[in-house]
């Protein structure tokens, strides 16, 4: 129940923009019931503030705007080691997932810091401080960079994860991305990909889509990020979805040694 604990910076129509639906619509409500203003109006009232209430459930225990994320999958990292960059680490719910769910991982959190992704205040020191939050910044290094030009080696890291960040990139500069990443991870590295799913959560909390360029699924997509993935070099270990969520877990493909 830690909902307060972290300051991750998303925008108040984000994070608190459904709680005020809910007061609002059920003052009103309350208020035409005690003054009996037509049924329409007490109909009307009720049903908006019940849909703020179940929106701002969906925000809070759903997607769990104001925690770090979950790992949706067992079996990225299970050695609980390794290097990994973030690519899009903003300020650093997906960062401070790996970091508390690895203990024996260093994470390098990268990320462009221009544009408005929904984070107020979008810097580097916001995410060290949430990292400070958790105890976890002596593992913790931030760089600024493109994830279509990384600033990093070849074969560098043992993982790469990119949380609702490649999937705004346009669809040119995705398999770029792809490529830059399989590139910086050593062979047989592995690559955790998470996005928004307009599952029914989702579609009920936001009416109106907020991500993506539009409102799409993971059902219809799912041939795509293969196809993506393989391209790019990445073997595909495992897809799901969970609330609000899908993820693609990938490892980069071992090339055969060549015979003299």
């Amino acid at each position: 129940m830690n909902f307060w604990t972290y300051d991750f910076g998303y925008s108040w129509p984000f994070s608190r923009g459904h709680f005020l639906v809910f007061l609002l619509f059920g003052a009103i409500a309350a208020v035409s019931m005690w003054r009996g203003w037509p049924r329409w109006v007490v109909g009307l009232t009720s049903v908006l503030a019940a849909w703020g209430l179940a929106g701002a459930l969906i925000v809070q225990y759903a997607v769990q705007i104001n925690m770090p994320l979950t790992m949706p999958t067992e079996r990225f990292l299970a050695s609980g080691g390794g290097s990994v960059v973030d690519l899009g680490a903003g300020s650093g719910r997906a960062t401070l997932m790996v970091l508390l769910s690895r203990p024996r991982t260093t994470v390098t959190g990268l990320d462009r810091y221009t544009g408005y992704y929904g984070i107020d205040d979008n810097s580097p020191d916001r995410l060290r401080a949430n990292a400070r939050i958790a105890g976890v910044e002596d593992r913790l290094r931030v760089e600024v960079g493109d994830m279509r030009e990384l600033p990093f080696k070849d074969g560098e890291f043992d993982g790469a994860l990119s949380v609702a960040a490649m999937d705004h990139l346009g669809r040119t500069d995705i398999p770029r991305a792809l490529t830059e990443t399989a590139r910086v991870l050593k062979p047989g590295g592995e690559f955790l990909f998470v996005t928004i799913n307009s599952d029914f959560w989702v579609k009920l909390a936001f009416p109106v889509a907020l991500h993506g360029g539009g409102y799409w699924s993971w059902r219809g997509n799912e041939a795509l990020w293969r196809e993506r993935m393989t391209t790019a070099g990445f073997d595909v270990v495992e897809v799901g979805t969970r609330p609000a969520e899908m993820y693609v877990l990938a490892r980069k493909r071992v090339l055969a040694a060549r015979a003299d």
